[in-house]
């Protein structure tokens, strides 16, 4: 989508561009992605339950600041990386410069899912922001883009967020009942959990 471009509109359940562009405006990295002993120990789970050393395409949604995107780039021929606030992919580019293989975009999902297919998908804390009508629509959608074989690893806070339209299990729980998906593994921490995926 161009730079200038408005996204097309969610459902008016899911939390709207305007939600984040506060939150960038505010704070240049406001869920402490850089700094949070969780946020890393969280990737490190992340990385580690992907099954294949390297994937031939991947596409990340929900790259905010691109803390995620650069360590997973390395195992990436070709990464495409989405977000909806411009301030956070501004930030994610300047720090995955030196990664050719990472492109950027910002798309509003699952309205502008992105054409081609993918051998992975990563949806890291992500899926709760979408009301459960967008939610149906954006799993939909990611089963359709998925390679046969391919992965969809997915990652959410648990505990209740006022703001949030679900809660981490809540997304989960539909991921886990969505046709086309089979699990191959699954986790749980004390304030998120984690679950593998592979298109049946």
């Amino acid at each position: 989508m161009p730079e200038d471009a408005s996204p097309d509109s969610l459902s008016p359940d899911s939390l709207p561009a305007r939600y984040f562009d506060d939150m960038y405006e505010v704070h240049q990295d406001p869920w402490n992605f850089e700094t949070s002993p969780y946020e890393a120990g969280k990737y490190d789970r992340t990385l580690a339950a992907l099954p294949n050393g390297r994937y031939v395409s991947a596409l990340e949604v929900g790259c905010s600041i691109g803390v995620l995107t650069a360590r997973l780039a390395p195992r990436c021929t070709q990464l495409l990386s989405l977000d909806l606030s411009q301030r956070a992919l501004d930030r994610a580019r300047a720090r995955c410069a030196s990664l050719p293989q990472v492109r950027f975009e910002r798309r509003q999902m699952p309205a502008e899912f992105p054409p081609g297919r993918f051998d992975l998908l990563v949806l890291s804390e992500v899926l709760y922001y979408l009301s459960p009508a967008d939610l149906q629509l954006m799993l939909e959608r990611s089963v359709g883009a998925l390679l046969p074989a391919g992965h969809l690893i997915a990652v959410h806070w648990t505990p209740a967020v006022h703001d949030y339209p679900q809660t981490g299990d809540q997304v989960h729980a539909a991921l886990l009942a969505a046709p086309g998906l089979k699990h191959l593994y699954g986790e749980r921490h004390e304030q998120y959990r984690l679950d593998l995926f592979e298109r049946s």
